[in-house]
């Protein structure tokens, strides 16, 4: 018996939908996140000014053959200068000879410069060249090197030195006197013992010269005559040793040893590591071996050229690592040649301070000799050199160095670990130096876009680190493995910084992603990047709209729009709304296009997000005309009724507001037609006599039978006008919508004080613009509060100079504002000015200064048969906007290879749900356990009670956790039934004053639960209950009008509000209540799916259907095996695709079981069509049915007057019937177990079994003195536990529990 029993929980746990199996609602981006876009980060990457050094001073002071007095030199010395030895030759040749030798070693770091050499000069041989070269730069930077070899060490008192004509006595040089002649920006380079002092003493000038004009400034009266003088302390100065130190003497080392290293390093760095005793390890490598070392210092694939590459590598990375960054970007990325003096500085202080120098200098950087990555030199030297014997033997052709494969593989750890917390990678410098390489290119692009995703501090670093001219000139590659990567990091790059549009368009970037968006061939995942790439080219960027329109950008959006990638078809559109926002031009190439009309098919999109993105374009569409036309008048028309007529009942909130955005441009352009819809309204409330159809009477202008399908009629709403002598003049056939904007003139009564108010104007209820203004005055009470606002702002402009208008007419003023229609083009302009009055209660718009200034406007109202719109050239300053578009952009500056915290099985995220999902496992076991008990233990134990804020209407349990929602009035809270508090309250009210909410849904009640609240005026509220130390006030996740056109029974004029389904398997809302028709709302996709006609002329006043229940959902392909042919199911199962998986449960699928207010119960069957869709209808009860459960083949029913009844679906008849009350108020069927609660008017609740047995009554409350429980209002049975809630009239909610076992 226990194996038997065993198999049956086995086989009971298979049916069963696992918890894992349920998709969750409600949780993605636009639900959780606040709708902003990324936090700007001020780029500090760009430089703010780029210099040049174009010219360079050579100062020779060697006197070669003569030792300065002041040192004495050993025997032997250092001798080489340049690499030359000045005694091989004559005087005059070796000093001409190192000149030239010194000016080709700088030629090789900077080719264009102007070289002037100076070879013991004299004081006015240095003044003369110094000035020339500073006139002739400009506001360029000057290079001064010298050469004090020769010479005396400068003084203290800051003097270098130099020669008289005749070279018989040495002459003192004031760096103070250099300094005016070199001006600035300069650098200099100092190569002599004891050099430090010269930056020492140039500092102390430089803050002499500042003082200076300080004094003459003041002496002048604050009136300086000559301009101020320049920036000494931005002079750059590289000093061979400090104060103090004399140059190294050792013969095997140049007697340049600081210049050696600045202008050949690489020569310099060989030598040296040959001379340490490391080099033993590779044995016969010599000094004369290393000169020659084959190949060319630029050419990357030979060893010389490979080992320099190596070199750059390293000083970057050495720099990038250790220096602070603003200074990095002054003396690395700023000037080419001050880069490749700095990296070469680096050298000299590793090898000079191995001889007791110290390098010095000014702005000064932190010691960088003992860095980690000089090993990583040390390293390729060693690989090098140890190939030189056979090389040069021509035994061995030259194996490249694995440095760069190296440091990517280190580069690649770093980011399986890496993060924003963690100090930066030191390779990233080498990254961008790998990109060079075509060897390597690849791989360098795949690591460094997974750098970039890691978010925006990446893309800043690898800005900062120079990446950008490197990515930017790899977009002239045509190589189609490097289009994924390119395009990836240019979305990545253009998320943070947006301002690199320029260069994009200046180097005909833009070229490279219209080609990767309009071919086939690429991924939609990379179509898109190049979508999101080319929208930020041309955001707000004239240049660049100018650009992407030449490419034909229109039509390789348009073409797309059917793509089955969502992200794709959203940044297509976003593209094309930034493409056309005010650029008429690309507006009328998409007019010739039909884009409009192309947009119109994204309004339905299963995406909300794609929708958003839709409307936002038509929006601009619509905002993009500066000299207004009839056809664009008509095509705007268009777009507004579309617009109004789809979107307005769109389920998101994201949409909706969209909407107002783009609605609003209609009503800046067509102001004057508005403000006479408006005052026309104004009027016919004020009047005792209406001639025209109150806007308050229409029905909703969204209603999908109206104006769509006929917008282009010539007598579309000739049929529409109340009076037969209202005139609405014929229109051409020709004609578009524009011709529903004719108006109707009469001629208003006169005020009290006699003065006539003018010709108002009076639309048709036909007209455009009233359609529009009761489209938005319908907005204006949208259940999302922020739609609502929006909406607001924009009737609220309106609003606003109606009432002035109407102020001046109450007023008597006979300077008022009055009115002119069309066709009358003699009457006079009715407002004047430019900028319309405003609404004084919001910040955002602009004030009126005064009732005066209203007076003096001017504002032509059109004088023609098409409505023109007001004159305003220039953009348009919006009255609302929204962060949506600034929102999209954020995600593609965020991680998206990351895998994410729902996906991440390692993740607290995964664990927490894990936890719950065993919890809810278990807490199942325990209520089947419950129910095996219920006809032997009663259901009376009082284990919860509580005073609500107001008598409880609508109960519902959590189906997990100890939580009850109460809903009573307009509010609803949350109580915790296990501890007795009260977790939050709210008040939700509807659109109209005095809404009761009447329905409660727990959305993912199986995982973080969501409350989803219905009010008696058709609107649907979702919040996401919080319970923190800071809050305890829910968060409204969405909002929406799931029913419209509510109308009360028509038989007991009372009400049933909105009764609703919640199916968590296929996330579908079904919906009734005070209407006509069962409506399915799609959660996934935030639509309507269908409306089901009900049949009845009643409320509907409950719902179930077969997902309802949450859970313990049975697999709907075992329900369809139950039946073998459609022919035994008789169209009454789900029986659909067989194929289809269990997380795609199509919506057409199962059945809805509704009881109306006139007692009867229908069943529908979602896969038939909708006037097929109702399969049953049994006729059985005499009253309102009060509650319903769909159970499997069963209906369990109750009605008001207390007889319930159980059908099978499959017959007409009931097969149970039984009369446990004489009336009664509510009912509560359990969803598993086989019994079911009953409250009356009277102070009791009765437990009945399916046959009808009374299994216990409860009369009082538990506790001291306990009383009569109140009339009960309301019962709710837990989904799985034995536990009931009761909410009575005297405004309190209990829950009883099976007893315990003794």
């Amino acid at each position: 018996m226990v194996e038997k029993k065993e198999n049956e929980d086995d086989l009971h746990e298979e049916k069963q939908i696992a918890d894992w199996d349920l998709p969750l609602s409600f949780t993605k981006d636009r639900h959780t996140d606040v709708i902003e876009g990324v936090n700007a980060i001020s780029q500090t990457w760009r430089m703010k000014e780029r210099m040049k050094t174009v010219s360079v001073a050579l100062v020779l002071c060697l006197n070669v053959g003569v030792d300065p007095p002041d040192i004495v030199k050993t025997q032997p010395c250092a001798r080489l200068e340049c690499w030359i030895d000045p005694l091989s030759m004559s005087p005059p040749k070796a000093l001409e000879t190192i000149g030239s030798t010194l000016q080709k070693q700088y030629e090789r770091w900077q080719p264009r410069a102007r070289y002037k050499q100076s070879l013991d000069p004299t004081v006015e041989e240095v003044k003369k060249l110094c000035t020339s070269l500073r006139r002739n730069a400009k506001e360029e930077r000057v290079l001064f090197h010298y050469n004090g070899h020769g010479v005396p060490k400068p003084t203290v008192n800051g003097e270098i030195w130099v020669f008289n004509r005749t070279y018989t006595q040495y002459i003192p040089l004031s760096v103070y006197d250099l300094q005016t002649w070199m001006g600035a920006p300069s650098i200099y380079v100092y190569d002599c013992s004891c050099s430090g002092i010269i930056v020492d003493s140039f500092r102390a000038f430089a803050d002499q010269h500042k003082n200076e004009f300080e004094l003459q400034k003041q002496a002048s009266g604050g009136r300086a005559q000559s301009p101020a003088p320049p920036s000494y302390h931005n002079c750059i100065q590289l000093a061979a040793c400090g104060p103090n130190q004399i140059l190294p003497m050792n013969p095997d080392l140049p007697a340049d040893m600081f210049t050696a290293c600045l202008t050949t390093p690489i020569k310099v760095a060989l030598r040296w590591y040959v001379m340490q005793n490391t080099a033993k390890l590779v044995p016969k490598i010599t000094l004369d071996l290393v000169d020659k070392i084959p190949g060319q210092l630029n050419d990357r694939r030979t060893m010389l050229g490979e080992l320099n590459w190596i070199f750059t590598a390293i000083t970057d990375t050495i720099a990038w690592n250790t220096l602070p960054r603003d200074l990095f970007q002054k003396l690395f990325r700023q000037d080419l040649l001050v880069a490749s003096l700095f990296r070469n500085f680096l050298l000299a202080e590793r090898i000079l301070r191995s001889y007791d120098c110290t390098p010095v200098s000014s702005p000064a950087l932190p010691p960088t000799y003992q860095h980690p990555m000089w090993q990583a030199w040390d390293l390729a030297l060693d690989l090098s050199l140890s190939q030189l014997p056979g090389i040069l033997a021509k035994e061995e052709t030259f194996v490249h160095l694995p440095f760069f494969e190296e440091q990517l593989t280190a580069f690649q750890v770093w980011l399986s670990l890496g993060s924003e917390h963690r100090h930066p990678p030191e390779q990233l410098p080498i990254v961008l130096q790998v990109l060079l390489s075509q060897v390597h290119r690849l791989r360098a692009l795949e690591l460094l876009g997974r750098f970039l995703d890691l978010g925006p501090w990446a893309v800043n670093l690898a800005l900062s680190v120079g990446i950008f001219p490197y990515v930017l000139k790899l977009l002239q590659s045509s190589a189609k493995e490097l289009r994924p990567l390119l395009v990836f990091i240019w979305a990545k790059i253009l998320a943070v910084d947006s301002t690199c549009q320029a260069d994009l368009v200046r180097d005909n970037g833009h070229k490279y992603f219209l080609s990767v968006l309009q071919d086939p061939t690429v991924s939609s995942e990379h179509r898109t990047l190049s979508a999101f790439v080319l929208a930020s080219i041309v955001h707000e960027y004239p240049a660049g709209q100018k650009a992407a329109l030449q490419g034909s950008l229109v039509s390789i959006c348009l073409e797309q729009l059917g793509d089955p990638c969502k992200q794709l078809r959203q940044w297509l559109a976003i593209c094309l709304a930034r493409l056309w926002d005010n650029y008429e031009k690309a507006r009328w190439t998409g007019v010739r296009d039909i884009a409009h009309e192309k947009l119109y098919t994204l309004l339905q999109d299963p995406s909300p997000d794609v929708r958003a993105a839709a409307v936002y374009a038509l929006g601009t569409f619509i905002n993009s005309v500066t000299e207004r036309s009839e056809h664009a008048n008509n095509i705007d028309h268009s777009i507004a009724m579309t617009l109004l007529n789809t979107v307005t009942t769109d389920m998101s909130c994201l949409v909706r507001q969209e909407l107002v955005v783009a609605l609003q441009w209609i009503v800046l352009l067509f102001e004057n037609s508005f403000l006479s819809v408006a005052l026309q309204k104004l009027q016919e409330h004020g009047s005792p006599r209406q001639e025209m159809i109150s806007p308050v009477g229409m029905r909703r202008a969204e209603s999908r039978d109206r104006i769509t399908t006929h917008l282009c009629s010539p007598i579309f709403f000739s049929d529409l006008l109340d009076s037969p002598s209202d005139k609405l003049k014929r229109v051409p056939s020709s004609s578009s919508i524009s011709s529903m904007g004719m108006v109707i003139v009469h001629h208003a009564g006169t005020m009290a004080s006699g003065a006539s108010l003018g010709t108002l104007p009076t639309l048709a209820y036909g007209s455009v613009y009233m359609k529009l203004w009761h489209g938005l005055t319908n907005l204006d009470s949208d259940p999302h509060p922020e739609v609502a606002k929006m909406s607001a702002l924009v009737t609220g402009y309106i609003r606003h100079q109606v009432k002035e208008i109407n102020l001046h007419r109450e007023l008597g003023d006979p300077n008022r504002p009055s009115i002119s229609l069309p066709p009358s083009p003699n009457r006079g302009n009715f407002l004047t000015g430019e900028s319309p009055p405003s609404l004084h209660l919001t910040a955002e718009l602009p004030r009126i200064g005064s009732r005066a200034a209203l007076v003096n406007r001017t504002r032509k109202l059109p004088n023609t048969i098409t409505e023109e719109s007001d004159e305003n050239h220039g953009a348009r300053k919006p009255l609302v906007q929204t962060q949506f578009v600034a929102w999209a952009c954020k995600h593609f500056a965020q991680p998206v290879m990351r895998e994410s915290e729902q996906e991440d099985v390692e993740s607290s995220t995964h664990y927490e749900r894990e936890w719950r999902y065993m919890r809810n496992a278990a807490l199942r076991q325990e209520a089947l356990e419950e129910q095996e008990r219920i006809s032997t233990n009663r259901l009376e134990t009082q284990v919860f009670n509580a005073r609500n804020p107001y008598a409880p209407h609508v109960l519902q349990f959590h189906p997990y956790d100890q939580q009850i929602a109460v809903a009573g009035k307009d509010s609803f809270s949350i109580w915790d039934w296990g501890t007795g508090a009260k977790i939050m309250y709210c008040q939700s009210r509807g659109t109209k004053g005095g809404s009761k909410l009447t329905a409660l849904e727990w959305v993912n009640g199986h995982d973080v639960a969501l409350l989803m609240v219905a009010s008696d005026d058709g609107t649907v509220k979702l919040w996401r209950p919080t319970n923190t130390l800071h809050t305890r006030e829910p968060i409204l996740v969405s909002a929406w009008h799931a029913l419209s056109d509510m109308v009360s029974n028509s038989r007991t004029n009372t009400l049933a509000g909105t009764v609703m389904a919640w199916e968590q398997l296929t996330q579908t809302l079904v919906t009734s209540g005070d209407v006509r028709y069962i409506r399915l709302w799609d959660a996934e996709r935030e639509l309507k799916s269908v409306d089901i006609p009900t049949g009845a002329d009643c409320s509907v006043s409950c719902i179930d259907s077969t997902y309802a229940c949450t859970g313990n959902e049975e697999y709907y392909n075992t329900m369809q095996s139950s039946c073998s042919s459609p022919d035994d199911d008789q169209g009454l199962y789900m029986k659909s695709d067989a194929t289809c998986e269990l997380s795609t449960v199509p919506q057409r699928t199962g059945l809805i079981a509704v009881g109306c207010a006139d007692g009867s119960v229908r069943l529908f069957d979602r896969r038939l069509s909708t006037t097929e869709a109702r399969v049953r209808t049994w006729r059985e009860h005499n009253n309102w049915v009060i509650g319903l459960q769909l159970r499997g083949e069963k209906i369990i029913s109750g009605s008001s007057n207390g007889d319930v009844r159980i059908y099978d679906i499959r017959q007409s008849n009931p097969i149970s019937s039984c009369q446990v009350l004489n009336t009664m108020s509510s009912l509560a069927i359990h969803r598993s177990a086989d019994i079911y609660a009953c409250g009356s008017g009277h102070p009791t609740i009765s437990i009945h079994n399916l046959s009808g047995q009374t299994l216990n009554t409860i009369r009082f409350y538990e506790g001291f003195m306990g009383h009569r429980i109140g009339s009960v209002s309301c019962l709710a049975y837990h989904p799985h536990r034995m536990a009931l809630a009761a909410g009575t009239n005297d405004s309190t909610v209990t829950v009883y529990c099976i007893e315990q076992r003794r």
